[in-house]
């Protein structure tokens, strides 16, 4: 049992040493989280805001003297040879640390991401991304180079891809066919959101607008259900998806396949249903047609045949991600991978008329948002993937609402994202 041997490694004095990428929302969570836990412990933070970094530890209980600022190797080794926590604004640095055991990325940065994991992967450390978005958009490359370089990369759970993956392992190691994966959305779609929108509901929920926005336009979504897709091959069935409202009651028959009276036109589709009913949870939708193993779903109340649907009604973000972690570091255990051909691919769309000169801002801002469509459609529109869109400067006017390509852009071919997306696409070639 993996609590067991975290206890062992408590008891040995042999905790998992980890760096992590990220103090803000998501990384100071992840560490507070992995304080409380047996077996492991977080001796690096990377952050270029190192006030939040020192702020990380300082809330845990770390007095001043505990905590060193460093900027070099031998600084940071020095430090943890005498117990003290390390706080630096590098986010390669954990990478080449002997006392770092596996370095986690708790950023939502696809270009923090793709520093921290392509430093781990040139150093030969183990990394997890909670950050989704890198994934989507270079997790293909970063996948082949560690696989080369002989070590493990995977996205954690906690979020939502992570979370439908092990239901998705469940239920195909029963052998059930899966028709749908999906999340619950707990708020509308709308893709004009933006962080002047949403400032009040951010503000009752003391979270960042631009977080809040990101979630209301449904970028984050597109994020996630993308994700998902490109670790079990499933498409989205039209750009963006469908969402429709739906419950348990509901659910397995609206996601049933066309033939049967549902809206699914073949097995393997990626989406997301509104109401309050199932946000914040994650579900399989599958068909099963041996009349025994039906009349036994049907008696356990898992639904009312043919047609059942698996929810998990929760997911626990950074929260759960010290589970990937620890499996990783003991196991080899990845936790989720995308497939080695490209499968579905996030579009950036303009939210409002965009001039030339104009640069792109972040999600959930006031420039573009994010749907999703098969990549093979991304690529013949040569679409703008949206993890390589903040700080894009347009070359070209686009219209509200109109896919931005790569053509309308200019982006700085010296940032280790864009370098990466660069080499990721040409394994499709």
């Amino acid at each position: 049992m993996l609590f067991q041997e975290l206890y062992r490694l408590d008891e040995t004095r042999k905790p998992i040493r980890i760096g992590v990428s990220g103090a803000g929302w998501m990384g100071s969570g992840f560490v507070t989280q992995v304080e409380r836990m047996k077996g492991m412990h977080v001796n690096v933070i990377a952050d270029q805001d190192t006030a939040s970094a020192w702020k990380v530890f300082e809330t845990l209980g770390y007095g001043r003297d505990d905590i060193v600022y460093a900027e070099s190797r031998s600084q940071a080794e020095e430090a943890l040879r005498k117990s003290k926590r390390v706080i630096t604004g590098s986010y390669a640095l954990a990478s080449q640390l002997d006392q770092v055991d596996i370095v986690v990325d708790a950023t939502p940065s696809p270009a923090v991401g793709a520093e921290t994991a392509h430093a781990c992967i040139e150093n030969g450390k183990d990394v997890v991304l909670v950050n989704i978005e890198a994934d989507v958009t270079i997790g293909r490359i970063l996948k082949h180079l560690a696989q080369k370089a002989g070590v493990l990369y995977t996205v954690s759970s906690g979020d939502e891809p992570g979370c439908i993956m092990e239901l998705y392992d469940f239920v195909t190691s029963l052998g059930y066919e899966p028709i749908v994966a999906g999340k619950g959305k707990n708020n509308p779609l709308d893709a004009s959101a933006n962080p002047d929108t949403v400032a009040e509901s951010a503000r009752k929920a003391d979270k960042d607008p631009w977080q809040v926005a990101s979630y209301v336009d449904g970028t984050k979504t597109m994020f996630e259900m993308t994700c998902t897709a490109n670790a079990t091959g499933f498409v989205p069935m039209k750009r963006g998806m469908t969402g429709p409202e739906a419950d348990l009651s509901t659910v397995s028959e609206i996601f049933a396949l066309k033939e049967d009276g549902g809206i699914t036109p073949l097995p393997g589709i990626v989406d997301f249903v509104q109401g309050s009913a199932m946000a914040g949870g994650v579900f399989i939708s599958v068909r099963v047609e041996d009349p025994r193993i039906n009349d036994d779903l049907i008696y356990l109340k898992v639904g009312k045949g043919t047609y059942f649907t698996f929810f998990r009604p929760y997911h626990l973000w950074f929260l759960e991600a010290p589970i990937s972690v620890a499996r990783a570091f003991l196991h080899r255990q990845t936790t989720l991978v995308p497939r080695d051909e490209p499968v579905a691919e996030v579009l950036t769309i303009a939210k409002k008329n965009l001039r030339a000169g104009d640069i792109l801002d972040d999600f959930g801002g006031y420039t573009f948002y994010g749907r999703n469509d098969r990549a093979e459609t991304a690529r013949a529109l040569n679409a703008l993937p949206v993890g390589l869109a903040p700080g894009a400067r347009l070359t070209a006017d686009v219209p509200k609402d109109q896919v931005i390509t790569y053509r309308h852009v200019e982006l700085d071919e010296s940032r280790v994202l864009v370098k990466l997306r660069r080499d990721q696409d040409k394994l499709d070639t």
